[in-house]
């Protein structure tokens, strides 16, 4: 099951020709597993490749909806122009995927992958959370908003939205952290943070990761072969950094490796620590010590 905001890859990742899809959004996780109340994708449309997104990309027919897209001289729809905007959107039934699974339940997850886009390039590929790390995470709701997102949005920039949906939480973010983590307890859930941001850099210098190595992270995850692959602690952010995945560099893996300014890495990784701690102390009231303990080192 996966978490995140707008722009960290749910749509994306979760249409896959190799698994069932009951959703990519609007999923409610019961005593008796998960549905989806949404019945249908809303993908994002900007470069959309046969090559890259085969699922979406056929999804894109005769009673979807498209907004903001243009078409080119032939009267199809050219995916590449955003003279309206980077935004733009593709909706479609969620029987239009073929590996769709109507009705749209399964049963409890294995794993829960954090999605978050880095804008610094300082978050791994990917990493293993303990409970309390995955409940601080789950609080925070990092990524960067990136252009297709919001309005006016044309560089990312850290957003912090508690739970992955601020607006619609009605409780203190605490509420909904401790009833994930009983979930999450009670059904033996691994739980990862998965980076689809940038690595070598920073926007701007850097580039970001490729959706190839993504997929096989999200691949290797269900699959179940990232459970006792080879992990070294971060020193600033206190998670487990998986070092090993197949078929993705190893080098892409930690994230130090491929900044050639090692001590601009470390000044970035300190920057965005730091983040991370002042945005959480609004939240500090209402958590326990071990929730508060669990976040970055600054």
């Amino acid at each position: 099951m996966l978490f995140g905001l707008s722009g960290t890859g749910k749509t994306t990742l979760s249409a896959d020709p190799k698994r069932l899809l009951i959703g990519d959004d609007e999923h409610v996780w019961g005593d008796d597993g998960i549905f989806n109340i949404e019945g249908g994708c809303y993908a994002k449309a900007i470069d959309l490749t046969p090559e890259n997104e085969p699922d979406i990309f056929q999804a894109i027919r005769f009673g979807s909806v498209l907004e903001n897209v243009v078409l080119n001289e032939e009267g199809h729809v050219d995916f590449h122009d955003t003279s309206i905007t980077q935004n733009t959107r593709g909706a479609y039934p969620i029987e239009f995927i073929k590996n769709a699974r109507v009705p749209c339940v399964a049963g409890h997850p294995t794993d829960v992958i954090f999605l978050t886009c880095d804008a610094f390039g300082v978050v791994p590929p990917v990493s293993k959370l303990t409970p309390v790390q995955a409940m601080y995470h789950f609080i925070s709701g990092y990524t960067a908003k990136v252009a297709g997102t919001e309005m006016g949005v044309t560089e990312p920039s850290a957003t912090f939205s508690a739970c992955f949906g601020a607006p619609f939480m009605v409780w203190h973010p605490a509420k909904y952290a401790e009833l994930l983590a009983e979930k999450l307890k009670k059904h033996k859930v691994n739980v990862w943070l998965v980076n689809t941001g940038w690595s070598g850099g920073s926007f701007g210098i850097g580039s970001r990761i490729k959706l190839k190595f993504t997929r096989a992270i999200i691949d290797a995850i269900h699959a179940g072969v990232l459970a006792n692959a080879p992990t070294q602690l971060d020193p600033v952010f206190g998670f487990l950094v998986v070092t090993q995945v197949p078929l993705v560099p190893a080098d892409i893996l930690i994230p130090e490796h491929t900044w050639a300014d090692n001590e601009a890495f470390a000044a970035t990784a300190r920057k965005l620590a730091g983040l991370f701690v002042d945005n959480f102390k609004k939240f500090e009231s209402g958590v326990t010590p071990e929730v508060k303990a669990a976040g970055p080192k600054v």
